[in-house]
């Protein structure tokens, strides 16, 4: 029980610290790569499973290829004329639709066709569901002096949260026209977040500019449209952040993550939304076709390009190649329906990435056999996987798999290395158990025939010699008799120690049986073993041995000594002289080295 404790308790600390560390350091930018990429996979699978409808009464008018194609046949160049926009607006507002949004930039006065400019303007000033965009940027001001905006254009956002926008400042701005500045506040930002990895995930609802901050175009659009069809308003110009990074938008709260943007829940590629080619529209309002056989009614009409030649193509977790309008489609519709991603905080990532640690450790060292270990590891993360993409799916919560995969990883392996530690551990004491001596801690007699069958066959194929030396105590018996069987162990033990600490590491002392004990002197001559066998009898006759708390005792000792080769070719031959030696030695008076 003390072991599950320890290595729970050491698996927690061991994770918080990697999961802290690998957090510090330049690795959290590529784990941060992977997971975003991970959100991708969830987004794409939730999209063939369809369980995302994009809103219908979002439509785009395409400037797509044909587009492109029939504006240099019919005016020579691009950007089109200013009038034609007006035009199509005209022809858009007698269908009542309920906003128009050009996901374009009318910067500049054509010098050629002022009038077009000024009719431009006055049709923003006439209609007032009609938005156009500009785009904030960091130029340096020897190109462009950053201009003023109108106060009009800024917003009060109240930030309770630790977001601090710093990567959606911004020091210069490319105006629109003056005209359609000063009579209109139907103009928002589109400027975009992108990931390090260059994919567009996330969309800014507010950019700062001059210590202020504006509204982001797709923002404003769907703020114009729930106004028109919600029963509770949403003010346009005061928005709170709250200290949990949500956005306070109505009866809807929106999450915004470190940056300040809004993580996007993607409808599909491109083309998930109606497309209308504006060429069409040309058509119909030039008088070149009849009708366009499309229903503007209550429609959110977005104007933007498509066609690649016009650069305004971005690459998303869903499509290498999506038009910004249609991320402006996106934006909005996910605000319409409250379905942007809400990203799990740190500390649930900690959470569950300790929890599915624990799981896996305690599986680990639970099961006995490593295929099902791994396995049960394996589909513990699994289960966590799957869930992850169904709290993404039902719920719009994006929870992190790639930290928990690492921290899982780690207790996996790290719960392998305990059991193999233990397992090592116990294997120690058993063969510790099988190998020794319970009373005496010398070697046990099995390991003494083991060791004298491997002295011997390594002897004869490496030329060498070794020694045995083959001891007991004298009168062993009688002192027992005399004493009593718990000092005569007592002795034993005690002799058995001066036995160890009087021979080298590489000699292997044993007990034989009985008071019997025996020393194997690998690589040693007969002379060397001879002086070594008078050394200890000496010792051990010097000695006091302690028989309890209150008396003490001498003992004597009678050895024989052989060695191998001389004395014999086999374990047992060597064994039967030193026996004869140790009988000699008893024999001639005990307390000496038998010759």
């Amino acid at each position: 029980m003390l072991k599950k404790i320890l290595y729970t308790i050491w698996v927690v600390l061991f994770c918080v610290a990697a999961f802290f560390g690998l957090k510090n350091t330049n690795f959290n930018s590529f784990i941060n790569m992977i997971e975003n990429r991970t959100f991708d996979l969830r987004q794409n699978i939730m999209i063939n499973a369809q369980s995302k409808t994009p809103d219908k009464n979002i439509v785009i008018v395409a400037i797509d290829e044909a587009t492109y194609e029939y504006t240099l046949d019919h005016y020579g160049e691009w950007p089109l004329p200013r009038d034609i926009y007006v035009k199509l607006i005209d022809y858009l507002e007698k269908q009542n639709p309920k906003i128009i949004a050009f996901d374009l930039m009318f910067v500049k006065s054509f010098k050629s066709a002022p009038q077009a400019d000024m009719a431009l303007i006055n049709a923003m000033k006439k209609y007032k569901n009609v938005y156009t965009a500009m785009n904030l940027d960091n130029q340096d001001e020897d190109l462009r002096i950053p201009p003023e905006l109108p106060e009009k254009l800024s917003v009060n956002v109240a930030n309770y949260s630790n977001i601090d926008f710093e990567d959606l400042t911004f020091t210069n701005c490319r105006k629109i026209l003056d005209g359609i500045l000063d009579n209109t506040e139907n103009i928002g930002m589109i400027n975009v977040s992108r990931a390090d990895d260059g994919i567009l995930r996330k969309m800014p609802l507010f950019v700062k500019y001059k210590d202020k901050f504006y509204s982001q175009l797709g923002l404003k659009v769907a703020i114009d449209a729930i106004n028109s069809s919600e029963s509770a308003p949403v003010d346009k110009h005061n928005f709170v952040i709250d200290k949990d990074s949500n956005l306070l938008f109505g009866k809807r709260k929106i999450f915004l993550d470190s940056d300040g943007s809004a993580i996007l829940n993607w409808y599909g590629a491109s083309g998930t939304y109606e497309q209308v080619p504006m060429y069409k529209l040309i058509k119909a309002v030039n008088g070149e076709i009849k009708d366009t056989g499309y229903d503007f009614k209550d429609k959110i009409i977005y104007f933007g390009t498509t066609a690649s030649a016009l650069f305004d193509i971005k690459t998303t977790p869903t499509d290498k190649t999506f038009p910004g309008v249609e991320v402006q489609a996106t934006f909005v519709n996910n605000i319409l329906d409250n379905n942007f991603i809400t990203k799990a905080d740190k500390s649930v990532t900690i959470f569950t990435g300790l929890l599915l640690a624990l799981l896996i450790g305690f599986c680990t060292m639970r099961i006995t056999s490593a295929f099902i270990s791994s396995l049960a590891s394996v589909s513990i993360y699994l289960i966590y996987l799957i869930g992850s993409y169904y709290a993404m799916k039902y719920f719009n919560i994006w929870l992190e798999v790639i930290y928990p995969l690492i921290l899982s990883i780690l207790a996996f392996i790290s719960a392998f290395i305990v059991k193999y530690l233990i397992k090592s551990r116990d294997f120690e004491q058993q063969y510790k158990l099988a190998t020794t001596d319970g009373l005496t801690e010398l070697y046990n007699h099995r390991y003494f025939q083991e060791q004298m069958q491997m002295l011997v066959e390594n002897s004869k194929r490496y030329g060498t010699e070794f020694s045995l030396i083959i001891l007991d105590i004298d009168f062993f018996k009688k002192f027992n008799d005399t004493f009593g069987h718990q000092a005569g162990d007592a002795v034993l033990r005690q002799v058995a120690h001066t036995l160890k600490k009087n021979v080298r590491a590489t000699d292997i002392v044993c007990r034989y049986g009985g008071e019997e004990m025996s020393i194997i002197l690998p690589n040693t001559p007969k002379d060397e073993a001879y002086t070594t066998a008078q050394k200890i009898c000496e010792r051990v006759a010097s000695n006091k041995y302690k028989l309890n708390s209150e008396k003490e005792s001498s003992v004597t000792i009678s050895l024989g000594v052989a060695t191998f080769p001389h004395d014999g070719a086999t374990p047992s031959d060597i064994i039967d002289c030193a026996d004869k030696r140790l009988y000699n030695a008893k024999h001639n008076g005990r307390n000496q080295v038998g010759e």
